[in-house]
């Protein structure tokens, strides 16, 4: 009765569960390493930008008009820029090969902890200098 409804229903029949499970080796799709790499620089940017305003930008901020803090995050976020570059070069001189090695997994949470660590920590550090100037002067 089941097998009936479930051939009337669209499904492939069950044969057991062997059959509908993939092996593992083919459920698992290959990592591109280098578009893994590439994405986490561009969204470390982004965070680093965002912390950069919202962090740093109001410790050094101050009650005049002037352009310097303007001018200050615009030299923070420059200064970052070949940092990640250096982190992208190392992937995107891979053969396409290697590109996609299991065996690359602990090189690529290696880089993404320091990039994500520099993204993150770098405002942080930064506004604690700002304040910490800004206490002696």
């Amino acid at each position: 009765m089941v097998d009936i409804a479930r051939r009337n229903s669209g499904f492939p029949p069950v044969s057991g569960q062997a059959s509908l499970q993939k092996p593992r080796a083919e459920a698992r799709r290959a990592v591109n390493w280098r578009k893994a790499m590439s994405d986490n620089i561009a969204y470390a940017l982004l965070v680093y930008t965002a912390l950069q305003i919202f962090v740093t930008m109001r410790a050094i901020e101050g009650t005049s008009g002037s352009a310097m803090p303007l001018l200050a995050l615009v030299v923070l976020v420059a200064a970052i820029i070949p940092l990640c570059r250096k982190f992208e070069r190392r992937w995107e001189a891979m053969d396409d090969d290697a590109v996609s090695d299991p065996a690359l997994r602990g090189t690529f949470r290696r880089d993404q902890a320091m990039l994500w660590t520099l993204a993150i920590g770098l405002p942080f550090l930064l506004t604690g200098l700002f304040k910490a100037f800004a206490a002696l002067v």
